[in-house]
């Protein structure tokens, strides 16, 4: 058996398991990304004939394998969201954005740079790496499949969904800090340009490109006067790999941030028509394409932590990652939403479900794809980052589904508010 043969063996069993066992384990404290995650560190232990991956090495794979993962299923989740987006509506995501996760950025720095023993500058880019969220590795705790009733979600699903949409692009700032920084050699000359180009500019082309291509696209599916250019009729759904590519293309030949771009794409095309069956099946395709997506990496992954992940970890790194799962990330967010109108019980289920994933990896790759200073602990890095989404994988993946059973079940229990 040759390399290659091994691999279109690894990435059939994938491929199937990937439609299989989310049904397996529908309802189980047992996660998707658990089994496969699982399944590439036994294969990374044993002698089989199986590609290993070291993102040390094959940074440039890495960096653009999760790029794509991540900007589909920004798609998929925008298209998700039932709510219209409104300050009060979404109060659960801007609270999470805008409070928790600078608050997790500081709070990461924190303990990363006495127990790491790190410069400013590395701490600060683990920080902002291990920042963002990524419901799509617990599925339970995010929005299900388009509906056409605008207020159906729970608070949790659609703040943790909500969250994530927008974080993935948001936390670029705090990685583009890391980096000037880093150049900057200690000095503070730096952080005026960061404002005013890295977080207010650069956004706002984001948001800017994301609203006109989402508008232009809205018009062109659902209201474009020739048949063969209104998509809607057709109900093709790899068009919403298109929709993700321009979104994604367009704001990063503008200097802006293409994360934040397609998630406004996806709510701005959503809502041109809000009740269209069109949605479902643009939801159903992302949905599809970033399962694939997710298992592939995530076998990846575990291989990578069998084979040089954990050997290169420190009891320090590991106690970085479980201080941020258990104690910054959930103290974070129920700071932010203090005072928020969902009850203790959803604010304390949003706080402690703040899932790291596939986005991670993607900004660790590129930040260290744009400098040389952070070479030496590269390894570090890694092994610090992908132990997190480990952690994170296997905690929240077996606490998702009982948690959030039972939230249902006292909502359905709770009397209605007159």
């Amino acid at each position: 058996m040759t390399l290659s043969d091994a691999a279109y063996l690894a990435m059939g069993v994938g491929a199937l398991g990937a439609a299989v066992l989310p049904r397996l384990v529908f309802r189980r404290p047992l996660s998707m990304p658990m089994v496969f995650l699982a399944a590439g560190v036994l294969v990374g232990l044993l002698p089989l004939p199986v590609p290993a991956v070291d993102p040390v090495r094959d940074r440039l794979w890495v960096e653009h394998a999760a790029e794509l993962c991540v900007i589909v299923s920004l798609m998929g989740a925008g298209l998700a969201l039932n709510r219209p987006v409104g300050l009060r509506r979404w109060a659960g995501p801007w609270r999470l954005v805008g409070i928790a996760l600078p608050l997790t950025v500081a709070g990461v720095c924190a303990v990363a740079v006495p127990l790491l023993q790190w410069p400013l500058a590395p701490a600060l880019l683990l920080a902002a790496v291990l920042a963002p969220t990524d419901p799509v590795l617990a599925a339970e705790v995010r929005v299900g499949e388009p509906t056409d009733e605008a207020d159906d979600e729970d608070e949790v699903r659609f703040s943790l969904t909500g969250e994530a949409g927008l974080n993935d692009g948001l936390a670029f700032p705090f990685v583009l800090a890391a980096l000037a920084a880093a150049a900057a050699g200690g000095g503070g000359g730096w952080i005026g340009r960061w404002v005013l180009v890295d977080v207010l500019v650069m956004t706002a082309i984001g948001v800017a490109v994301g609203v006109v291509a989402g508008r232009l696209l809205g018009m062109m599916f659902f209201r474009a006067r020739p048949s063969a250019l209104r998509l809607s009729e057709h109900m093709e759904g790899f068009v919403a790999l298109g929709a993700t590519f321009v979104a994604y293309g367009a704001a990063e030949l503008l200097h802006g941030y293409g994360f934040l771009a397609v998630f406004v794409t996806a709510c701005t095309i959503r809502a041109a028509e809000r009740s269209h069956g069109y949605h479902k099946v643009l939801h159903e395709f992302t949905e599809q394409i970033e399962r694939l997506l997710t298992v592939f990496l995530l076998f990846l992954l575990g291989g990578y932590l069998a084979v040089s992940g954990l050997p290169h970890l420190t009891w320090q790194g590991a106690l970085v990652a479980v201080l941020l799962v258990l104690a910054v990330r959930p103290l974070a967010g129920w700071a932010s939403l203090w005072g928020h109108r969902a009850g203790p019980r959803e604010r304390l289920t949003v706080s402690f479900f703040g899932i790291r994933g596939i986005g991670s990896l993607f900004y660790l790759a590129y930040a260290l794809g744009q400098t040389t200073r952070f070479d030496a602990l590269a390894p570090q890095l890694w092994s610090v980052v992908a132990f997190t989404v480990l952690l994170s994988v296997l905690l929240h993946g077996a606490a998702a589904t009982p948690a959030i059973r039972r939230l249902d079940r006292l909502r359905r229990d709770s009397p209605a508010p007159p």
